[in-house]
């Protein structure tokens, strides 16, 4: 008996990865870690932070009467947004469930270093940038990134996503003349037609969890030493250094936000006495 075919969207040159089989245990938690290292690396799921979308990306907008799918037709070399019911049955599974069957619905999302910004990119054809230019016209026929092929993705509560440009509006879905759908992107604020289901694949999302322990660990390893750092850069009164009793925890909060010398000052004039007063 012929085995069956895969129907799981793949990339030319991607790896083909097999699924780890892992011991049963009875003990609590373990269970959960086993699914999570067995799943398929290529399985579509929903991003659980804005941090997460990155690589194949299927963005779905939940339009009635039936869902549609961002697409690009490599042929017309345009953007097409495409019914996901045009070809439904008794079996066709529930909206949050549908996962690419072609290459034309997948965009390859790479991200900004240094930035939350990200870039679209088509997965088929020659690769062209998702892009909006001031008047909010969006396309997809540049090579090449600028600030214009920017977006910010914004995961909302609901766990759908918007798309913010660099001019600070929203990508949407607009109807136009004949009651043709097309993308915009000059909304203001985030409503029906700016929110989007976004699905990324499972080793995309891992690689994001990575990098996250990753910097959290690097950060636990630099330790802050506040007497140092006073008497080489605050000492004074004849090299009289002074530290606060506060929680260190403070210290770690404001060096993760960015403003660790800020947060040393405040504390060193707190402390500091002014014999003249």
């Amino acid at each position: 008996m012929d085995k069956v075919r895969s129907t799981q969207l793949k990339f030319k040159g991607d790896k083909v990865k097999k699924k780890r089989k892992r011991e049963h245990h009875d003990e609590e938690g373990l269970s959960s870690k086993r699914v999570e290292e067995d799943e398929d690396p290529e399985t579509w799921v929903l991003p659980e932070n804005a941090t997460e979308i990155r690589g194949p990306t299927f963005i779905i907008h939940p339009s009635d009467p039936s869902p549609i799918s961002v697409n690009f037709d490599s042929t017309r070399n345009k953007i097409i947004l495409s019914s996901l019911d045009k070809d439904s049955t008794s079996d066709t599974p529930p909206l949050l469930d549908r996962t690419p069957t072609e290459v034309a619905q997948v965009w390859v999302t790479t991200r900004v270093a240094g930035s939350a910004t990200i870039n679209l990119r088509t997965g088929t054809g020659e690769g062209k940038f998702l892009s909006c230019d001031k008047h909010g016209i969006v396309s997809a026929f540049r090579e090449a990134r600028g600030p214009e092929e920017e977006w910010t993705p914004v995961l909302l509560p609901d766990g759908m996503a918007a798309f913010m440009n660099v001019y600070e509006n929203y990508l949407s879905v607009d109807e136009v003349a004949g009651g043709s759908l097309q993308l915009r992107g000059d909304s203001e604020e985030v409503g029906f037609r700016e929110r989007f289901w976004v699905k990324i694949q499972s080793k995309y999302k891992k690689e994001a969890h990575e990098e996250k322990k990753k910097r959290e660990a690097g950060s636990e390893l630099t330790i802050i030493d506040e007497t140092s750092t006073n008497h080489m850069h605050q000492a004074w009164g004849a090299g009289r250094s002074v530290v606060s009793k506060e929680d260190k925890r403070e210290l770690k909060r404001a060096r993760k936000e960015g403003r660790l010398a800020e947060a040393l000052l405040d504390r060193r004039a707190k402390l500091k006495s002014d014999r003249f007063c």
